[in-house]
């Protein structure tokens, strides 16, 4: 099906390269802190706080540092980093003076370093990705990236604790690749990126997202417990949390995760682990925003293999003789999906990239 193909690869590509200036964001360094132990029953998830800043109308990275939260935007002309209080008032703002393409994550470091992933690429033609590292003591780095095997769309970033930065791909059948920089990060240089595992999502039956069932399939954001103790992917409708043991994340999402049904959002794109490591945060896109305070249950096995996960398009499209199976309903509503937002995408676009009237 490559018309279906071309279509899931279509969106508008958000680009007006610009420089920003810094306002000044604290980047303190932030001590580890021990995972609580998990409770008997798990709560229901409820509402910590409302977004309504209109700098974060797309909002699509989010970490929980304890004394705040730290979140950014997706696409635009700058990159922000956005400090927001226990009540997601917006406290500080930092526009980071780098030129962005598509930034889609962020996670922090060990040390302090906040790092953002502008990696996003819808229409799969970027040459390279970057990562943007803003340091606590105030110094700014670019590195550039390669894809060994082509373009890829990301929006998910895991900073394991030893520093390692992994991305983690949107795929649209489910199968999202996981990389990692083949060699030391070079500031202002290009570095490649080497594929390290892959990571398989299969059909919930949660509901949620922009895209129908596919949205139960793509990856949205990425998450490292504070203390080093787990990560977490998450895509529009639910998160999965996986044990990790050291930094080696590939060996970590190779075993089986928890898998947690997030509630409803419209476009939802980040995720982190509170600041005690006891549940987690998810947030997206559209004002008034939700912060969500989602539980970790003890143990909630993962939806069973399925068509899913095979990867070849043909088997995924068999029909039984009762119809369009699920993976064929949730590829034709990604698609259809994906055209409505580039087109939505566009107009927007455009009105924004108009002249003011005359005086």
């Amino acid at each position: 099906m490559p018309e279906q193909a071309v279509l899931l690869r279509s969106a508008v590509v958000r680009s007006r390269w610009a420089p920003a200036g810094a306002l000044g964001l604290a980047l303190a360094v932030v001590p580890a802190l021990p995972a609580a132990a998990s409770a008997e029953e798990t709560a229901a998830p409820s509402v910590r706080c409302q977004v309504t800043d209109p700098r974060l109308t797309e909002l699509s990275g989010l970490v929980d540092v304890g004394d705040r939260m730290l979140a950014i935007p997706d696409g635009g002309d700058q990159v922000t980093v956005a400090a927001l209080d226990g009540a997601c008032r917006v406290t500080d703002v930092t526009a980071v003076p780098l030129d962005p393409y598509d930034p889609e994550d962020l996670g922090v470091g060990a040390d302090g370093t906040v790092w953002l992933a502008d990696t996003g690429d819808n229409n799969a033609t970027r040459a390279t990705v970057a990562l943007i590292a803003l340091r606590p003591g105030g110094t700014t780095s670019l590195y550039r990236l390669t894809y060994p095997d082509g373009p890829h769309d990301a929006e998910a970033l895991l900073v394991a604790p030893d520093g390692t930065p992994y991305v983690v791909t949107k795929e649209v059948l489910g199968a999202s690749h996981v990389y990692r920089p083949a060699a030391p990060l070079l500031d202002g240089g290009t570095v490649a990126l080497a594929d390290v595992g892959t990571v398989t999502f299969t059909l919930t039956g949660t509901p949620g997202g922009p895209v129908g069932r596919a949205g139960q399939l793509l990856v949205t954001g990425g998450a490292v417990a504070r203390d080093g103790s787990r990560i977490a992917l998450r895509t529009y409708t639910d998160a999965y949390v996986w044990p990790l043991a050291g930094s080696d994340v590939p060996a970590a999402l190779a075993g089986d995760p928890v898998r947690v049904a997030l509630p409803p959002s419209p476009q939802g794109e980040a995720v982190s682990f509170t600041a005690d490591g006891t549940a987690l945060l998810v947030a997206g896109e559209g004002l008034p925003g939700d912060v969500t305070l989602v539980p970790i249950p003890a143990a909630t096995a993962a939806p069973e293999p399925s068509a899913a996960a095979d990867p070849s398009l043909s088997a995924l499209l068999e029909d039984d003789g009762s119809g369009p199976s699920p993976v064929t309903a949730g590829i034709v509503a990604a698609a259809v999906a994906t055209v409505l937002v580039w087109i939505a995408g566009r107009i927007r676009r455009r009105g924004a990239a108009s002249p003011p009237p005359a005086a």
